[in-house]
C-alpha cells in the first residue's frame, strides 16, 4: 500500500479530475498566512457524494491522507496538506440543490460559495447572512465553524447548519439532522461536524437556514479618542440589548493601513464600524440611541449612509484588513490570529494585547467582531528574522494564555489548524481525550486532514 498507488486508482476512478501537475499541487500547498508551503501529492477533483465516498475508500485501502480544499482561505493552514497525499478540492461540487423560501433554507453542494447562495436567492427576500470576508465556499465555512461580521445579530455557522451530508474515511455516507427546525432525536452529529476542520469527515451537502432581508438597512463609522472609549461603547451598546447588525472596532494602525491600501484619508484615531437591520423607523431609532451612547464615551465624526453603494465600500475595507495590514510593511507576511473572551473582559483583553505588541516592538495592528467578544491582532512579520519571529511567537503564546485566563477561548473564529493545537488541552483539559476517542472512531488510521486540530 502507498500513496503512489492510490493516486493510480484515482486517475482511473477521475481520469482527467486527478492531477499531478505541479502548477496544482502549487496552488493547493500555499496559503495566506505565514505557514510554509505543504504541497500534496496529487490534486482530485470531485463532482459528486458519490465519487467522495469512492476517493475515501481507495485512500483509506492503500494508507493515503485526503485534505478537503475550499477556496483556500484559511488563515490557520486548516487545508495544507502536511502529510502529502490527496488535496481533495470540492469546488466542482457548486450547485444550489434547492431553495426552500417558505421554510427558509436551502440545499447545496459544499463548494457552492457564500456570494454564489446570495445570488441565487435575489428576488426570494432571503438572504445567508454569515460573512467572514472571504468569499468562502459554504463547506469549508461549516468545517470551520466560521463566523464574521454580522454574528453579532444572526450567528454563526453552528447556528445557521440545520443539516449535513458527510462521507466518512471509510466511504460511507450518512446524514445528521433535518430540515426541521429542532429535534430532540439522538445525538447533535450536525454539531459535531461543523468545526471538525475535515478530520472527522469530508461534508458534501448541507441543509442552510436563511434569514429574511431587512427593510432598511444603515451602517455608520464614529471616531474616538482612544481604543478603551471605542470598546467600552461596544460593551455599553450590548448590554442594553440593542440590536446591533454588526459592530467592529479598528484601532489606529488597522486605520493607517486602509489608508495605505484603500487610498482612504480616515482620520488615524480608533473607529468603530456599524449597521442596523430592520425596518425605516427601527433602524432610525437604534441608531439615535447608538449615537447617544457613542457620545458619552467621546465619539465623534458620525457618518452615516443608507445607499448600497456607499456600505458595500465601508464592509469591502473592512473584509480587506489582512490585505491592508500588509500595506504597513509592504513585502512582509502576516500572522492574523484571533481570541474571544466574555463581553465584560473585552477593554482588559484588548489593552492587554496593544501594551504587549509595544512592549515586543511589533507591528500589529487590532480589528474585530467586538460585539461578541471576539477580535483579531494581524502582526507584520518577516519569516528570516528569527528574533523577530521569536517575538511574534511569545506575543500569540500571551494573548491566548490571557484570553482563557479571562474565560475565553484560543479562537472565536480562525480555528484550530494548524497554529493553535497546542493549545488545545490548555482550554478543553480531559476533554481532549474525549476528542482523540471521537477521532479514532471514526478515522482509526488517521488519513483525514492529519496534523490538524488535535494535539
Amino acid at each position: 500500500m502507498s500513496v503512489t498507488d492510490a493516486i493510480e486508482a484515482l486517475a482511473a476512478l477521475l481520469g482527467e479530475r486527478l492531477s499531478t501537475a505541479a502548477a496544482l499541487r502549487d496552488s493547493h500547498g500555499a496559503n495566506e498566512a505565514h505557514f510554509a508551503t505543504a504541497l500534496p501529492d496529487a490534486v482530485a477533483f470531485p463532482r459528486s457524494a458519490a465519487e467522495v465516498a469512492e476517493i475515501l475508500r481507495l485512500c483509506a485501502d492503500h494508507g493515503c491522507p485526503v485534505t478537503a480544499h475550499g477556496a483556500g482561505s484559511s488563515l490557520e493552514g486548516h487545508h495544507l496538506p502536511v502529510s502529502g497525499g490527496v488535496s481533495l478540492d470540492m469546488t466542482q461540487m457548486d450547485r444550489v440543490l434547492a431553495i426552500h423560501a417558505e421554510d427558509m433554507d436551502a440545499v447545496v453542494q459544499p463548494g457552492v460559495t457564500r456570494e454564489a447562495l446570495n445570488d441565487a436567492l435575489r428576488g426570494t427576500g432571503l438572504f445567508f447572512p454569515v460573512d467572514p470576508g472571504a468569499n468562502a465556499t459554504l463547506g469549508g465555512m461549516a468545517a470551520t465553524r466560521a463566523s464574521g461580521t454580522t454574528a453579532v445579530r444572526y450567528g454563526t455557522m453552528r447556528d445557521n447548519v440545520m443539516a449535513l451530508e458527510v462521507a466518512l474515511a471509510d466511504g460511507r455516507v450518512i446524514r445528521t439532522g433535518t430540515r426541521a427546525r429542532k429535534s430532540s432525536a439522538g445525538y447533535d452529529l450536525t454539531g459535531l461536524f461543523v468545526g471538525s476542520e475535515g478530520t472527522l469527515g469530508i461534508i458534501t451537502e448541507l441543509t442552510l437556514r436563511l434569514h429574511g432581508l431587512p427593510e432598511a438597512v444603515s451602517a455608520a463609522t464614529c471616531r474616538f479618542p482612544d481604543v478603551d472609549s471605542a470598546v467600552n461603547t461596544v460593551i455599553a451598546t450590548i448590554q442594553t440589548g440593542l440590536p446591533m447588525a454588526r459592530i467592529e472596532l479598528v484601532d489606529e494602525m488597522m486605520v493607517r493601513g486602509f489608508n495605505l491600501y484603500d487610498k482612504g484619508a480616515l482620520p488615524e484615531q480608533p473607529h468603530l464600524f456599524v449597521e442596523f437591520h430592520g425596518s425605516p423607523a427601527g433602524v432610525a431609532e437604534q441608531a439615535e440611541t447608538f449615537g447617544e451612547i457613542a457620545a458619552e464615551f467621546g465619539g465623534a465624526g458620525f457618518d452615516w449612509s443608507t445607499r448600497p453603494e456607499d456600505r458595500s465600500r465601508l464592509w469591502r475595507m473592512r473584509h480587506n484588513a489582512h490585505y491592508a495590514i500588509r500595506a504597513l510593511r509592504p513585502g512582509k507576511r502576516t500572522l492574523s490570529t484571533d481570541v474571544c473572551v466574555p463581553i465584560s473582559r473585552l477593554a482588559e483583553a484588548i489593552g492587554a494585547a496593544r501594551a504587549e505588541s509595544r512592549r515586543l516592538g511589533l507591528t500589529c495592528a487590532i480589528v474585530g467582531h467586538v460585539g461578541d467578544g471576539n477580535f483579531h491582532c494581524g502582526i507584520s512579520l518577516d519569516p528570516k528574522d528569527a528574533g523577530e519571529m521569536a517575538r511574534v511567537a511569545e506575543f500569540s503564546e500571551t494573548l491566548v494564555q490571557r484570553a482563557l485566563a479571562l474565560g475565553g477561548t484560543a479562537t472565536g473564529e480562525h480555528g484550530i489548524g494548524i497554529g493553535k493545537r497546542k493549545y488545545m488541552r490548555a482550554e478543553h483539559g480531559g476533554a481532549v481525550e474525549v476528542m482523540q476517542a471521537i477521532k479514532h472512531a471514526l478515522d482509526p488510521d488517521g488519513m483525514l486532514n492529519p496534523g490538524k486540530l488535535l494535539p
